[in-house]
């Protein structure tokens, strides 16, 4: 029986990809689905349970290099050796075709629920009614999950519950946008949909959505769009509001933002303490760091079987056996696989007291070397970061038998394998040594955890009431507590310093200002810290428009205390030193220049014109949403005409090919 389901999961799985790729370049994606569907499929259970499971296409379901912990990447946490153009104004352009803007997804959601549900309510499937019922809400959550992308891509984005047939005036009509609130809303239905049909323990365990996952997900787009809608609100990027492109285009529309975000505030908030009640977050041993290999909390990132841990809500298994391998600790725990953390979000980190870094008393050791920066903080950064002399792995040793220690990071060796800040990431790393083999990797990856939710009702409670009320006040404090820091949150809101904040924490700002509410601040602080290196960083910093200050402002990424005692850890066999400063005459630099700072600037390495990001990452307001590419505008316009299109272009986007955003 799990053969057949395999061998079913695989043919499905290559449909599935089939119909992505024939559509993406077609109007709405409209290949029939009929043509290559046998007319007898989703008459069972196991073909619904294939189908869903084959459609999964979480970004935690890729293995390639340092795989969810390198999403962070090209953001105030962390840094990769390249850069992205969003930071380069002009540089990330309209394209031709492609892009955010496809329906490849949403069809295969939509035939399939067209086509499952009346045969599910006929009785026409065979199989356990309760797992028939699970797939059909699969089904509903998948819808939501690729609308979601569109919203946070795109904003404001057509509505379709249905496949289309090939008719050129219907298919214009329906590709009309509705706001996004609008959009925001049709999701929370579908899963409203998926929550009532899911059940709290799927079949094939936590590798499969269950009821606890769609409400965690359902409190992540309600709390989304409701502090996008605060945060942007009087710009072009919420509906309704001055130069919004969607006014004359738009119909039946109108729009009370208060009542919205309210709307959107309170169902976070329900949704999420329905998840925060029920699941426990796993227990931290408060270890050192040296060795972690015991302790649920670290382990929970890198096990193989995550079943066993209560907060992790969905995750990827993966079977080297069947050519699904993991490579993230062929990277995290040999090298730094290319990426690092920023000095930004590791001064962020809090004391074990409760202090900022800054604040007169806090015991902080100074940063002239890892350990030190490590000592006395918050307990998920001694977890979570490497330090030279640390254990690396428990079943094998030297020669000599001493233990195998994570050595000194490597900021000047080879692109791929480089610790780009000197700041190195931890979580996810295991100390088995066969899981460091890239292609025997058979590390878990986490999909949704329980701690979000947590997170995410103090954020909305507190944005809705004001207050830290009773709900939040616990949830925080388990949070911190779980952290090894001390769970009195006032006393880290009393010595807040925004000002010393803001030099190194996007997220300090909200519409070019520096945040004047130290609590709302630390709410920010506190899911930039429990979900570091999880790939929720430039989300985040959208929805709260925390990044208009670097259109007049760049800020310039660091790294390590390069230049301090730590830069005699690169000397080679003669005694001389191998790092090169940036532009050093006839020699290619490895490092940035000591006189200019103190720590290391791996974007200052390279001074040529071709680094476009050497004087700092900078942003365009545009930048908040994606382009639409040319090709869509060509394809529902009746005439031919980009102008005449009945969509419309998002805010400070052209409507040509190949340009900048207009700001």
């Amino acid at each position: 029986m799990k053969k057949s389901f395999r061998y079913k999961l695989y043919v499905i799985a290559a449909l599935v990809g089939l119909w992505g790729v024939t559509g993406c370049n077609d109007f709405l994606d409209r290949e029939p689905l009929s043509d290559i569907t046998p007319s007898n499929y989703f008459s069972s259970e196991a073909d619904l349970a294939a189908y869903t499971i084959a459609a999964y296409s979480f970004p935690t379901h890729s293995g390639f290099n340092v795989g969810t912990f390198g999403y962070d990447n090209h953001t105030d946490n962390q840094a990769t050796s390249g850069y992205a153009v969003r930071w380069v104004p002009g540089e990330w352009r309209v394209p031709q075709s492609g892009g955010s803007w496809g329906f490849g997804g949403i069809r295969q959601a939509n035939y399939y629920l067209e086509t499952v549900v009346p045969r599910w309510k006929e009785g026409k499937i065979t199989g356990s009614a309760g797992n028939i019922a699970h797939y059909v809400g699969e089904g509903y959550f998948l819808r939501a999950y690729e609308y979601f992308g569109k919203v946070q891509a795109l904003g404001d984005f057509p509505i379709i519950r249905k496949t289309l047939p090939d008719q050129m005036e219907e298919l214009i009509a329906v590709s009309r946008r509705r706001p996004r609130n609008e959009v925001a809303r049709f999701i929370l239905s579908d899963l409203d949909s998926a929550i009532m049909l899911l059940q709290s323990a799927p079949p094939g365990g936590k590798n499969r959505i269950s009821k606890n996952a769609a409400l965690l997900f359902k409190s992540r787009v309600a709390l989304h769009e409701a502090t996008w809608l605060t945060y942007h609100r009087g710009t072009p990027q919420v509906p309704g509001g001055p130069g919004w492109p969607g006014t004359g285009k738009v119909e039946n529309f109108s729009i009370n933002l208060d009542e919205e975000i309210n709307f959107f505030l309170t169902q976070a908030m329900e949704a999420a303490e329905q998840v925060a009640d029920a699941v426990p977050l796993v227990t931290n041993i408060k270890d050192d760091g040296y060795n972690s290999s015991t302790n649920p909390y670290f382990t929970m990132f890198s096990d193989q079987n995550m079943e066993k841990y209560s907060e992790v809500l969905l995750w990827r298994q993966y079977d080297p056996s069947l050519g699904i391998n993991n490579n993230v600790n062929h990277y995290i725990n040999q090298n730094g696989g290319n990426t690092g953390y920023t000095r930004g979000l590791i001064d962020n980190f809090l004391m074990a007291n409760g202090l900022p870094i800054y604040a007169a008393g806090s015991g902080y050791q100074g940063d002239d070397y890892i350990k030190d920066v490590k000592a006395a903080r918050d307990n998920r950064l001694q977890l979570f970061m490497k330090a030279p002399g640390e254990l690396r792995l428990t079943d094998l040793t030297n020669k000599d038998g001493s233990p195998i220690l994570i050595g000194h990071p490597d900021i000047i060796g080879l692109q791929e394998t480089r610790d780009v800040t000197g700041y190195s990431v931890k979580k996810g790393m295991t100390y088995q040594y066969d899981q460091t083999q890239g292609s025997m990797g058979a590390t878990g990856s986490i999909v949704f955890r329980a701690a979000e939710a947590y997170l995410n009702y103090i954020e909305a409670s507190y944005l809705r009431e004001g207050m830290i009320n009773g709900k939040a006040d616990q949830y925080w404090k388990a949070i911190r507590e779980r952290a090894g820091v001390n769970p009195d949150y006032t006393i880290t809101i009393n010595a807040t310093n925004m000002a010393e904040e803001a030099k190194n924490d996007f997220a300090a700002y909200s519409a070019g200002q520096v945040l004047s509410d130290a609590t709302l601040y630390n709410i920010r602080r506190e899911r930039r810290d429990e979900l570091m290196a999880e790939g929720m960083r430039y989300t985040d910093l959208k929805r709260w428009r925390a990044l208009d200050q670097l259109k007049t402002d760049p800020f310039i990424i660091e790294g390590f205390k390069v230049w301090g005692p730590m830069h005699e850890w690169y000397v080679g066999e003669d005694g001389n030193s191998l790092l090169i400063e940036a532009d050093t005459p006839g020699k290619t630099a490895n490092v940035s220049k000591e006189s200019e700072s103190s720590y290391l600037r791996p974007y200052r390495i390279n001074l040529s014109p071709s680094n476009m990001v050497k004087d700092g990452y900078r942003w365009a307001y545009a930048h908040y949403l994606d382009p639409i590419a040319i090709q869509h505008f060509l394809i529902t316009s009746p005439s031919g005409d980009v102008s005449s299109s009945v969509i419309y272009q998002n805010p400070g986007w052209p409507l040509e090919a190949n340009v900048g955003a207009l700001e």
